[in-house]
């Protein structure tokens, strides 16, 4: 799953794989905004911990879950 996250007031958006399912992401960061929490906190699929400052956030991108293909599709 590719989530890409757009911070306020920074150049870059933060970029990486996850392997939660869209349903939990969507899950997770809707329950820190609809709680007021101050930060929301997400993995990727080689272990690190990404905790980004909930009034930071200006979106969230969560890519489908289909797998990538390779190679020429007829």
């Amino acid at each position: 799953m590719d989530i890409r996250i757009g911070i306020a007031n920074s150049p870059r958006e933060l970029t990486f794989e996850s392997a939660q399912s869209a349903a939990d992401i969507e899950r997770t960061v809707s329950e820190a905004l609809a709680s007021k929490a101050t930060h929301v906190s997400l993995s990727d699929e080689k272990g690190r911990l990404f905790v980004v400052p909930t009034a930071a956030l200006t979106y969230v991108e969560i890519g489908s879950e289909e797998a990538r293909r390779v190679g020429f599709v007829a």
